[in-house]
């Protein structure tokens, strides 16, 4: 590729903070970090977060290009096909000076300004800058500078639709139906094409309707019966067919994505708590995202003040199971002993981290506000007999730096499908209250 076709692509914090390996990305195009970027990340190196962890590897790989070159000139990337890398540390600017425009010196505009001094060290070429940050895209638009999303790692098929795992279909043939009725299952042939692993199903003929489950292991079609789990009764066939993936022994990763009210923490926790005998302790789970981007250390009281309001729609779900038995009844003791016991533990993802997770019926909950590192960290540290359940909605995500696209739920159910050890189900209509659906659906 001449010199003049290759891009020069100026990475924003934020991209680093989301993939330390970012500037790896770019195929034989080169990467420029303004030194304002560097600054930041030093900021960010000390904690146990996933942020503070991607900063630490940045630097590392930094200082490990720069044992023998000085970063302010271009260096090449390992590689034969990669391009090169500098830091920008001055600013050759031509008239135009975003801290002037925009009337600030803060580091964004600063970013900015590397982008320029790109544009004008090198005319002839394409300058891009790339950030998760969509207000610093807006504004480098603004200013006349290429600026797009750091695109690794994004689900690029979402615009079609994400993975829903349920298939509604007019069977032509009701003998099919009869058979799940009559004998639970049928040969996977009867349906034609060979659909994905633990693939849902609602078949209709008329007036007539099954839920099944394609079972890659026997290669045959299951049907799918309406279970009661630890008081909590299915309201839909969404619902139902969740529950069957929930309590399938041979199904160790499920991920449920539905609006508020869809029943995705509820049904998670029964069914956990339904198979409590199977496993060593129930996980639940959810990250934390801080209040104006302030760690919880800013809040008030101790730990456990701390982490109350980040944890409470798990507790109440965990009441609202609770409401189903009677005052009398033993079960009300058990669960409370389950939680006395650490029987079932709810923390903040941060705070479960360090712990073994063999053994462990794991709910991660709201995890669409991870990123997908950090659910391929959960992932690969699950150790024998161990079920993990990611639950949210990538369509209400909480942190500034990750979209429908980028999330790690998304992420997770479109590299995941089809495989036999996963199920997925989108919960459509919700079951939380009538105004409740009204927010969801007109509001």
């Amino acid at each position: 590729m001449k010199k003049k076709d290759r891009k020069i692509f100026v990475l924003d914090t934020s991209v680093i903070l989301y993939d330390h390996s970012a500037i790896e990305s770019f195929q034989e195009h080169d990467v420029a970090i303004p030194i304002q970027v560097l600054e930041e990340l030093d900021t960010f190196k000390k904690g146990n977060d996933t942020i503070n962890f991607e900063a630490r590897e940045f630097i590392r790989h930094m200082d490990g290009i720069a044992q023998s070159d000085l970063l302010t000139d271009w260096v090449p990337l390992n590689g034969p096909t990669k391009g090169k890398f500098k830091v920008v540390a001055k600013h050759d600017l031509n008239g135009v000076d975003a801290t002037k425009v925009f009337q600030d010196g803060k580091n964004d505009h600063q970013i900015i300004n590397a982008a320029l001094t790109m544009q004008r060290q090198h005319p002839e070429r394409r300058v891009v800058l790339v950030s998760k940050d969509i207000a610093l895209r807006l504004k480098a638009k603004s200013l006349n500078i290429h600026a797009e999303d750091f695109l690794t790692g994004k689900v690029q098929d979402l615009g079609r639709k994400l993975f829903t795992g349920l298939t509604v279909r007019e069977e032509p043939n009701d003998a099919v139906i009869d058979e799940l009725f009559m004998e639970g299952s049928t040969p996977v042939d009867k349906l034609g094409e060979e659909p994905e692993g633990n693939h849902f199903f609602i078949l209709k003929n008329g007036k007539k309707s099954v839920l099944a489950k394609y079972d890659p292991r026997a290669r045959s079609v299951a049907r799918v019966e309406k279970q009661a789990v630890f008081g909590i009764t299915p309201k839909n066939a969404e619902q139902t067919l969740a529950i069957s993936a929930l309590m399938d022994p041979n199904i160790p990763l499920v991920t449920m994505q539905g609006a508020a009210g869809t029943g995705k923490t509820l049904l998670a926790l029964a069914c956990a708590m339904e198979q409590r005998r199977d496993y060593r302790q129930i996980f639940i789970t959810r990250p934390v995202v801080p209040l104006s981007n302030k760690d919880i250390g800013y809040l008030p009281g101790d730990i456990q003040s701390k982490m109350d309001p980040y944890m409470q729609p798990i507790w109440d779900n965990l009441k609202l199971i609770r409401s189903q038995f009677e005052r009398k009844d033993a079960t009300l003791k058990r669960i409370d002993e389950m939680v006395e016991n650490e029987k079932i533990v709810v923390s903040p993802l941060a705070y479960i981290r360090g712990r073994s997770i063999s053994n462990i019926f794991f709910i991660v909950d709201e995890a669409q506000n991870l990123t997908p590192l950090e659910v391929k960290t959960v992932i690969s540290r699950a150790g024998e007999g161990t079920k993990i359940v990611f639950t949210g909605d990538v369509h209400q995500i909480d942190t500034p730096y990750l979209d429908s696209e980028s999330n790690g739920l998304s992420y997770l159910i479109s590299k995941a499908k089809g495989d036999p050890l996963f199920a997925h189900i989108t919960l459509e209509k919700g079951e939380r209250s009538a105004l409740a659906n009204l927010a969801n659906e007109r509001l």
